[in-house]
């Protein structure tokens, strides 16, 4: 377990520039970016709003880009923090880090740098692996957290899970992976779009675009595919992690196309205050493919007293 040492933040006007087509949303003008030095990575940060604080994390394929239309609502009576994982987006890409307990160090040490004590959680795909971690490791720091549509590693029907031939992504590791990648981001991107969507023009031309863009910079791929190495690690981390059930309430989102009613069942393992939830119509894609409804179902989750 690594002990985080020294932080800076260089807060500034958000610098990052949409497409006027996109259908990446925007964040409000009033947000800001906090670059936050951690143990081994600069962690790239959206902040904004005052009040009781959320924390937003994303996972492969997205950047935090994703959360902006729940930031927009959220910011009206709450702190939003949405980093950028390490290794992905506009964070840094270091050559260690990736297990998931690790990572949580990281968004516990943006916590700390913004005075953030506790904070609602919401997450999805990698970011729920992140986020467990996150829990786990502070579980008196995080108030709610609504998890969305991916497994945990080593939790539940994870064996099962690792044996599905959509998820092949998982085990594709090697020497080799960059160069088979590496000006084909692209292509590659793609396969995960129109393969695990319940409707691949969802994610429209500028959607995919603006992604591939920010993965296609450089060690960006490379630092993805240790994402995915890190999950044996994660795995074993978890066996730990759950013999302590996590307290806080929490709302598993399933996406219908796509984890459904599985995600609910992975999380009753690890959490004693678990319901459930299904975003209709939706393949893995949920912001991309249902924002008003994903949106809704998890504000009401979070605003419930």
């Amino acid at each position: 377990m690594r002990i985080l040492t020294g932080f800076f933040v260089a807060l500034c006007a958000l610098a990052w520039i949409y497409p006027a087509s996109a259908r990446v949303e925007a964040y409000p003008a009033d947000f800001h970016i906090a670059k936050i030095k951690t143990d081994g990575a600069v962690i790239y940060v959206r902040v904004g709003g005052k009040g009781p604080a959320v924390v937003m994390l994303h996972g492969f394929g997205d950047t935090g880009d994703m959360w902006a239309p729940l930031a927009k609502l959220m910011v009206k009576d709450h702190t939003v923090i949405v980093p950028d994982l390490r290794g992905m987006g506009l964070s840094s890409y270091p050559d260690a880090g990736y297990d998931k307990k690790s990572q949580a160090k990281d968004i516990a040490a943006v916590m700390d740098t913004l005075k953030i004590d506790k904070a609602d959680l919401v997450t999805h795909d990698i970011g729920n692996m992140v986020g467990y971690a996150l829990a786990a490791q502070y579980p008196a720091r995080i108030t709610k957290w609504a998890i969305i549509d991916a497994p945990l590693p080593g939790i539940g029907p994870w064996d099962e899970i690792l044996k599905s031939p959509l998820l092949w992504h998982f085990n594709f590791r090697g020497p080799d992976v960059d160069r088979l990648v590496k000006g084909r981001e692209r292509i590659y991107l793609d396969r995960f779009w129109n393969e695990l969507s319940a409707n691949p023009k969802a994610i429209d031309e500028a959607t995919r675009r603006h992604y591939a863009k920010l993965y296609a910079r450089p060690g960006a791929m490379h630092a993805a595919f240790k994402q995915f190495e890190a999950f044996a690690q994660d795995a074993k981390d978890n066996k730990i992690f759950e013999q302590t059930k996590l307290p806080m309430p929490i709302l598993a989102l399933g996406a219908e196309k796509s984890f459904g009613d599985q995600q609910a069942v992975i999380m009753r393992i690890v959490g004693s205050n678990v319901e459930g939830g299904i975003i209709t119509n939706s393949g893995h894609w949920i912001m991309e493919e249902q924002p008003d409804q994903t949106v809704k179902a998890v504000k009401t989750f979070l605003d419930k007293k």
